[in-house]
């Protein structure tokens, strides 16, 4: 590196003149120089274009994946199709959660942010899908509770004890073994209940501690292209199995949200379902990401509105129900499968876009700065 003081590299000493020179003031180091000066202000980071394809793409998943749920009784390949997609989709979505929270700590501005952007969307999502069901679903008796989450916002309870245990998983010498034993050990533990849904919060914990302790080096490792290859017949043998095993296992156990004695099957199930599955959609997430565009697309500006198109396709997916949308003959035909699938993920598409975020952003991202103390810390900063 050059040093700052002598900007023009070293050189011989010339003879001393015969009257002293001036000696010349050092020039300061070049960050001590330039850095009160606003053109040498840190620029922002920008987004990395592979994870908001890869969360663009996710959401896409989810919402296909809910509107093939009703279809799954009478078409086997669209349980086939349903149970894949299932197996690698949420997985995918919480392990680049995972890893965009490698820097959460308790430091006062990112407890802030874990409170406005998921324990306040919670909170409202909640009371918004309660009043939804009990209009539109004729449930006018339903209660609202926020300890027991309805339908998708689950998730967002799930991310906000996530990230809260962070700093947990980041000093324990194995984390991602210790994460996987604790799903085990929920998978065959029917007392845990319905509280706050951490039956999911637990058994899809694992994804989450992946996610904390992968490195960029990682993601570059399965976009290789001799991976991105290999993945074809990986994902057409998980089909072909998915078509086999459709019949014969019910699709709740990738929801993760009962224990094995709750799914009727006994204690020791929960274990070697919870250990296969893990296997299963860490290998097909892994494939997902191999094929995930590494450079700007026209959806990658999508990715950063995914929460918002998961949470209000909710009322959707749930709604196509209560109205008897699938109740059509023509929705069970392939053609029919198509139309919904391609609708499907159009209006999640619709749901990510910016102007969408922008209506929807006070519930979202509220700022909430009267409900905080001042950091005094950041006062510093800003009368500096």
């Amino acid at each position: 590196m050059t040093n700052s003081l002598y900007p023009h590299g070293s050189h011989r000493s010339p003879l001393p003149p015969t009257a002293p020179a001036p000696v010349p003031r050092p020039s300061p180091p070049a960050a001590t120089s330039t850095a009160a000066t606003p053109a040498a202000a840190p620029k922002p980071k920008q987004r990395d274009a592979f994870f908001d394809n890869a969360k663009y793409l996710a959401i896409v998943f989810v919402a296909m994946g809910h509107c093939w749920e009703p279809l799954t009784d009478g078409s086997r390949t669209a349980e086939a199709l349903y149970m894949v997609v299932y197996s690698f989709h949420m997985p995918a979505f919480i392990v680049v959660s995972g890893y965009f929270s490698r820097s959460f700590d308790m430091r006062p501005d990112r407890l802030r942010r874990l409170i406005t952007g998921v324990a306040v969307p919670y909170v409202l999502f909640e009371i918004a899908y309660t009043f939804f069901k009990r209009t539109a679903g004729g449930d006018p008796s339903y209660p609202i509770s926020l300890l027991d989450p309805w339908y998708l916002t689950w998730f967002l309870v799930a991310l906000f004890v996530w990230r809260l245990t962070t700093p947990l998983w980041k000093v324990v010498r194995w984390p991602l073994p210790l994460a996987v034993a604790v799903a085990v050990l929920a998978s065959v533990s029917p007392d845990i209940g319905d509280d706050l849904d951490l039956q999911r919060v637990l058994q899809f914990l694992p994804f989450f501690v992946l996610g904390l302790v992968l490195k960029p080096e990682h993601f570059q490792l399965v976009r290789r292209r001799e991976v991105r290859i290999l993945s074809v017949p990986v994902v057409a043998c998980a089909l072909v199995l998915a078509y086999w095993a459709g019949p014969r296992m019910t699709s709740a156990w990738f929801y993760h949200r009962d224990s094995a004695q709750e799914l009727g099957a006994p204690w020791w199930a929960g274990v070697v379902m919870t250990l296969a599955l893990f296997g299963c959609s860490v290998v097909l997430t892994a494939c997902f990401f191999s094929w995930v565009p590494r450079r700007r697309m026209w959806f990658t500006v999508l990715g950063a509105g995914t929460l918002y198109g998961y949470l209000l396709h909710g009322f959707l997916a749930k709604g196509s129900r209560f109205w008897g949308w699938f109740d059509a003959e023509w929705v069970h035909t392939p053609w029919g499968q198509i139309v919904v699938t391609v609708a499907a993920a159009a209006i999640i598409t619709v749901l990510c876009t910016p102007p969408v975020q922008r209506i929807f952003r006070f519930a979202m991202e509220p700022k909430m700065e009267w409900a905080f103390k001042k950091d005094a810390a950041q006062l510093a900063r800003q009368r500096r």
